[in-house]
């Protein structure tokens, strides 16, 4: 059985990563749902949509993920979780959304440690360097590349 996920964030980032997802996996669309928080909604009003939310997934168990620990979707998110058949990861990002949903038949425990893994192997300083067949030239200002 698929364990549903859903992203409780700061809107728009939610629907955002969510529709992401849905262009490389469109066939999760029932088991992955998004909650955009905006300032102006209680948070009573967003846990009682989150609840919802878990109840329409249908499924053995929720991964729900946040954007901010400390902030309002992720103290929402909180009060939803039970820490046994619904769990939280804060932190949420594309990669680690997608390693997510590529795993969404694992077990609960260990679909959070992929997130967890997706999340933070996947943040890394990119160098700029010259291609690995190529040497960097003295610049000579009499000779002219043209690129196209």
């Amino acid at each position: 059985m698929t364990i549903g996920i859903l992203i409780i964030a700061h809107a728009p980032l939610a629907s955002a990563l969510r529709a992401c997802v849905l262009h490389v996996f469109p066939e999760v669309e029932q088991k992955l749902y998004a909650l955009d928080v905006t300032s102006h909604e209680p948070p009573q009003d967003t846990l009682a949509t989150a609840r919802i939310m878990v109840e329409q997934l249908d499924a053995p168990g929720v991964l729900v993920l946040t954007d901010v620990f400390g902030a309002t979707p992720c103290n929402v998110a909180q009060k939803l979780v039970d820490g046994v058949h619904s769990k939280l990861v804060a932190g949420v990002n594309l990669p680690m959304l997608l390693r997510t949903v590529n795993y969404r038949h694992e077990s609960l425990d260990l679909l959070v440690a992929r997130a967890l893994a997706g999340g933070s192997q996947c943040i890394m300083q990119v160098a700029v360097t010259a291609p690995l067949n190529q040497t960097k030239k003295p610049h000579d200002p009499n000779h002219h590349d043209h690129h196209q």
